[in-house]
């Protein structure tokens, strides 16, 4: 039971949960948000209890790969990595327990063990409140695949005190997005190998609706496809008018029939050609080469995947070169030049030879251990045995002739080693003249039976051992390729820009090439898929807080202070330049509505709409607000206007009891009926 008590505290039977970063509210809303708290406490208690009853039924139980009857390679190769060690019945059990589809029970399973083995901060948040089921999906999907424990520590702690913070609203939609972003940039490799994973799984999906006769065509592709195709239908769906008396539709049902017509019945329809606008974000740094991510509409997509798009839409083929071959190449110049003696070897020659020395040693050895039986640890030097076999010079038979632990020690009962200089060969030679071979002695013994076992155990370790080695070297030529392109990478012209701290200093580490190349990307218009020049953001270098749009040559106007009495050349002054148009911000419009420039300028600084929680995009179908109403007396400029969605502007004038406060810079302060305050403020770049 959790008791709610004035001082703005709460405690449990079970812990103490922390209060919302909004604040507690008065009356029912406040025991919604207490019931909220409880029910993530004892989703935290779930997964604990799931994970203890995992423990408690081992993989080890089931039949193993390779039985008759075990699961099949498919469905084992499937299952989550962190189910490897549970047995595959636990699900069945569960299902029944709880009363879950066993696909359902899986997942439980799976979120649970992630929670507890590999995400315990967020598990302990749960506990107290700060984060609920819903933000789960997000961390596990994000935040647990990274390989390495510690970093997988660090980013998971920075997102928890990032959603922990005061008077913040933080949907999962917001958290998802801030997960991927730190993902990328601390773990840029994880996220390449998850993003080509997710490109293999393109396709077309049909599943059916929950009503009966209905059914849904779910198309997976990449953030670019999906943002330009719902775009198109979106458009295409507005050019539809509904016939006169008939039903009228609702903008999805028009998309459907839209793109059921364009598919089923091209050439037959009537709809004018659409264009499509799509807001790609992308900084400096990964326009020459970088790894930082960037945005299609506000959704997060890969540096390379960026590069690649921008350069399509502008007409142009992707310019930046691939360094991947020519890091291999000099990786494998500087290992030459490390060592001279392997200088003119074919690539991995003498790391080849010195990995089959050490599986000989390794045979040799194994040969010993058998030898000596029940792979003891031989007295002598395993090199000492190559060859060796045991005769029996005496005749004798053991109680149990299959049994090696059973065989008296070396020379008790007459047996010697052959290569022993005081005992007797086990192979006579041939009599002169004879064409008879060579027999062990006895011929049909019991151990002649035990050799022959022996050797056949003898070839199957053998074959292991060099199936062991090829797995090792192959493991061990993926990791010196990932190194040498990593290092070729790092030392490129895409490795010091991504080093780069600032814009600047990542064009003052590009080549000349990339710096043209650059140059004409920003002043193309036209003539391929864009509709209009690029635009520049000029960001806070330390807080990334949006400063004010440009292109590019606005920049080149800006670059010289303009005054008459200077005589420095144009790219080389140094004065004062904050006052210069194209580098402060869009002034105020006279009018109610804004001009073309502030408009732009607001939609680049807020880019979704500024309600606490909401994810929709304001780049251009949004709505802009004067905080202080234009019939008040309020300007039409930045600091007066910020983005929202239609159905939260119509919220802030018409919802009782809501204020919204925008201040200077942004920054947007909304109390509620009960008294809950959230912020929001423009998001950084």
């Amino acid at each position: 039971m959790i008791e709610h008590v004035d001082d703005g505290a709460q405690t449990s039977t079970l812990g103490a949960v922390v209060a919302p970063t909004v604040g507690w509210a008065s009356g029912p809303l406040g025991a919604v948000q207490a019931a909220a708290r409880e029910i993530a406490r004892l989703t935290a208690v779930q997964a604990r209890a799931v994970a203890a009853f995992a423990a408690s039924r081992p993989a080890s139980v089931d039949r193993q790969q390779g039985e008759r009857g075990a699961m099949s390679a498919e469905r084992w190769a499937a299952r989550a990595e962190v189910l490897r060690a549970v047995s595959e019945w636990a699900t069945a059990e569960l299902a029944i327990a709880v009363n879950l589809t066993q696909q359902a029970a899986e997942a439980l399973l799976s979120e649970s063990l992630t929670l507890v083995h590999r995400l315990p901060g967020t598990l302990a948040a749960l506990e107290r409140g700060v984060v609920h089921r819903g933000h789960l999906w997000h961390l596990i999907d994000k935040v647990a695949p990274v390989a390495d424990a510690g970093l997988r520590a660090e980013i998971e702690a920075d997102l928890l005190a990032w959603l922990a913070r005061r008077n913040r609203v933080t949907s999962p939609a917001q958290l998802g997005d801030k997960a991927r972003r730190v993902v990328a940039r601390r773990d840029a490799a994880a996220a390449a190998r998850r993003l080509a994973k997710a490109i293999q799984e393109r396709g077309v999906y049909l599943r059916p609706e929950r009503a009966e006769g209905m059914a849904a065509v779910t198309v997976v592709c990449t953030m670019p496809e999906a943002r330009a195709l719902h775009a198109a239908l979106s458009s295409y769906a507005d050019a539809l008018a509904d016939e006169d008396g008939g039903a009228r539709r609702t903008r999805g049902q028009r998309m459907v029939d839209a793109l059921v017509d364009l598919v089923l019945r091209p050439g037959e329809t009537e709809l004018p050609p659409v264009r499509v606008l799509l807001g790609v974000v992308a900084s400096m740094g990964t326009l020459l080469g970088g790894d930082a991510p960037g945005e299609v509409d506000g959704q997060l997509i890969p540096a390379e995947m960026v590069r690649q798009l921008v350069h399509g839409l502008a007409g142009r083929g992707v310019v930046l070169p691939d360094h991947e071959a020519r890091a291999l190449a000099d990786a494998a110049d500087a290992a030459d030049a490390a060592d001279p003696a392997e200088a003119g070897q074919p690539a991995g020659v003498a790391w080849q030879e010195a990995e089959q020395a050490e599986l000989g040693a390794w045979w040799d050895q194994v040969e010993a251990r058998l030898l000596a039986g029940g792979l003891e640890e031989p007295d002598w030097p395993p090199e000492d045995l190559s060859g060796q076999r045991w005769t029996d010079t005496a005749g004798a038979l053991d109680p149990d002739p299959l049994d090696p632990d059973a065989l008296p020690p070396d020379g008790a009962d007459g047996r010697e080693r052959r290569g022993d200089p005081g005992g007797a060969p086990d192979i006579q030679p041939p009599a002169s003249g004879s064409g008879t071979p060579p027999e062990r002695c006895p011929a049909d013994g019991w151990w002649a039976a035990a050799d022959r076992a022996v050797e056949d155990a003898g070839a199957a370790v053998h074959a292991a051992g060099l199936a062991l080695g090829h797995a090792r070297r192959s493991v061990r030529t993926a990791q010196a390729a990932a190194a040498a392109q990593e290092a070729g990478w790092r030392a490129g012209p895409g490795g010091r820009v991504d080093a780069a701290p600032d814009a600047l200093t990542a064009l003052a580490a590009a080549a000349d090439g990339q710096r043209q190349a650059l140059a004409e990307l920003l002043a193309a218009t036209a003539g391929g898929g864009l509709a209009d020049r690029p635009r520049i953001v000029l960001a806070d270098a330390v807080t990334g807080a949006f400063r004010t749009l440009t292109d590019l040559p606005a920049l080149r106007r800006a670059g010289h202070c303009g005054a008459a009495a200077c005589r420095r050349a144009p790219d080389a002054c140094g004065h004062d330049l904050t006052g210069r148009p194209g580098l402060r911000g869009a002034g105020p419009t006279g009018a109610y509505r804004p001009g073309a420039a502030l408009d732009r300028h607001v939609r680049a600084r807020d880019r979704r709409c500024r309600f606490p929680g909401c994810r929709r995009p304001v780049t251009w179908a949004g709505e802009l607000d004067h905080a202080r109403p234009h019939a008040a007396g309020g300007p039409t400029s930045a600091a007066n206007l910020a983005g929202y969605c239609t159905g939260d502007h119509r919220g802030k004038h018409q919802a009782p009891g809501w204020t919204h406060t925008l201040g200077p810079d942004g920054t947007l302060t909304v109390t509620t009926p009960t008294g809950l305050t959230a912020v929001t403020e423009p998001p950084p770049y």
